[in-house]
């Protein structure tokens, strides 16, 4: 049996970020999310977020890729909060995600952070927060072929 270790910090967001995961109900959605990865036998470390993305901190198992656990996690999601009327509309999130792997060295500190993403928030905004992750980790947009 291999041994395998393979952390990933995926960040998505709603559509259009659309404030749709205000307080009364971001909790109620992580919960979910929390649960749902485990009927999935995904490993969700993490999960936070605020009112227009998610934070999800993923160890990957053998067999599972980035583009499953994404669909996964993403995709029954919004089904749920659509089929339990949690928000006065109907709520998507956007094709696109965000993801990066992390060493064990940065665990704590990427847990730390998704932990406190309300404060983090009030300080600074969403697409500024996307732009440094970018920066910082020299992202480059990987675009699908049609």
């Amino acid at each position: 049996m291999p041994y395998i270790r393979v952390w990933v910090h995926f960040v998505w967001s709603t559509k259009n970020r659309i404030p749709y995961l205000s307080d009364p109900i971001r909790p109620i959605i992580f919960d979910h999310i929390r649960e749902n990865a485990a009927k999935k036998n995904i490993f969700l470390d993490e999960v936070n977020g605020y009112v227009d993305h998610v934070h999800c901190l993923v160890s990957l198992k053998q067999t599972q890729t980035i583009a499953q656990v994404a669909k996964l996690l993403k995709g029954e999601s919004s089904r749920w909060i659509n089929q339990n009327q949690l928000c006065s509309t109907r709520m998507s999130w956007q094709k696109e995600y965000y993801v990066v792997s992390v060493g064990e060295r940065g665990i704590k500190r990427l847990r730390e952070y998704i932990r406190n993403q309300e404060a983090h928030h009030r300080r600074q905004s969403f697409d500024r927060e996307i732009q440094e992750l970018e920066e910082t980790h020299g992202l480059v947009r990987f675009i699908e072929p049609h």
